[in-house]
């Protein structure tokens, strides 16, 4: 097992012990962040970034680390995220293996992996990791808060409990719960990486991993971070080049092996990933995105659209902004505007805005000419 901590990580030490909200205890944890700009006298300007399930901290380049970053088109001096105006801090989810302690990361009372044995994860652990960051860099309270995909989801627990933490929040291709189809996508990939004879019940190593099983937990994933729209229009039904399909072949020994482009592309885009992401650190953070509903968190008594339109109405920010795109089938649109309609009954100046663009779920990561406008107005005014 191995974490992937990006250079010039900082890192903040969590109160020990941490409780988790499903039982047990952290000792000895941590968060990983980076920074950008400068946070200034009053301790006011401060913007934070929560990520989806795989990124780490790295948004762009700065100082402790000149490699581009994840969002390296919206953070930064002049770009939607301004580091000119703002102190960008972006942390690693807790649960992750990406610097912030998570099941790949060594137990203090045992010496070895927590593996299986790290406590149940939830969003509301998240969430209540990332208040603890807010305080230890002694922010009263954030200028905004911004959230995508499961990071929209932490955002919002984040604000339900912990009130005035933020005075505005941008909520970007997350949800208030997690909904039936996306359950049903994550489980089967939770069911490939567990399937896979090397992952052993979590007990696998460097030598013997679950590399099948990430290959195709990833694939599934990538299919639905994308809409079927894109992958006509940039794929079609191109085939491989002849020699190269031929070659394709006679490594997999496979008479049904590669001979699509698509195929190719997620072939390669999951060999990319499977060594660079911990499978168990996986199975825990996909699953605390399908247990997280906001109208649960909240303690009301049902996970009714009312409920969760109630809960959403808990929430005291000044101003928000929810943004999603039409082709997005795993954070569908409709739960954006379910989360600007609750945040409005609930007194939040709040927009919707609703994008065209093709690329899905994605679309935040890549088609920065739709979103950089809408976050970077929405800072702009406030």
């Amino acid at each position: 097992m191995t974490e992937f901590i990006p250079p010039g990580s900082a890192f903040i030490d969590l109160p020990t012990p941490f409780p988790m909200r499903r039982g047990g205890a952290l000792h000895g944890a941590r968060v990983a962040y980076e920074t950008w700009g400068t946070l200034d006298a009053a301790r006011g300007n401060a913007v934070l970034i929560l990520t989806g399930l795989s990124p780490d901290a790295h948004a762009a380049a700065n100082p402790g680390n000149a490699a581009a970053g994840w969002w390296e088109a919206m953070v930064g001096p002049g770009g939607p995220i301004d580091s000119d105006c703002w102190f960008v801090v972006c942390i690693n989810t807790l649960g992750s293996c990406k610097g912030s302690t998570g099941p790949a990361s060594i137990e203090p009372a045992t010496g070895e992996p927590y593996r299986l044995r790290f406590p149940e994860l939830s969003i509301e652990d998240a969430a209540d990791a990332a208040a603890a960051v807010v305080r230890a860099l002694g922010i009263e309270q954030l200028a905004c808060l911004i959230g995508n995909s499961m990071g929209g989801m932490t955002a919002l627990a984040l604000l339900l409990r912990h009130p005035d933490i933020a005075r505005s929040h941008i909520n970007i291709s997350g949800a208030a719960r997690a909904l039936p189809f996306s359950i049903a996508i994550r489980s089967l990939q939770r069911e490939a990486i567990r399937l896979d004879p090397a992952w052993n019940a979590g007990h696998y190593d460097e030598a013997s991993y679950p590399e099948s099983g990430m290959r195709m937990a990833r694939k599934l994933g990538v299919i639905t971070y994308r809409s079927a729209l894109e992958w006509d229009g940039r794929f079609g039904r191109v085939r491989l080049d002849h020699s190269r399909q031929e070659q394709d072949r006679r490594e997999d020994e496979d008479p049904f092996g590669l001979e699509f482009e698509v195929e190719s592309y997620l072939e390669g885009h999951a060999r990319r990933f499977v060594r660079r992401f911990d499978p168990n650190c996986y199975l825990y953070l996909s699953r605390c995105m399908d247990w997280f509903d906001l109208a649960e968190s909240a303690g009301l008594p049902s996970s009714s659209d009312s409920d969760v339109a109630a809960a959403l109405a808990r929430i005291r920010v000044s101003r928000a902004l929810a943004i999603g795109v039409r082709t997005d089938i795993l954070f569908p649109l409709q739960q954006q505007q379910q989360i600007a309609d609750g945040l409005r009954a609930g007194g939040s100046a709040t927009d919707f805005l609703p994008l065209e663009s093709p690329q899905g779920h994605d679309a935040f990561l890549v088609d920065i000419d739709r979103f950089g406008p809408g976050v970077g107005g929405f800072l702009a005014q406030l």
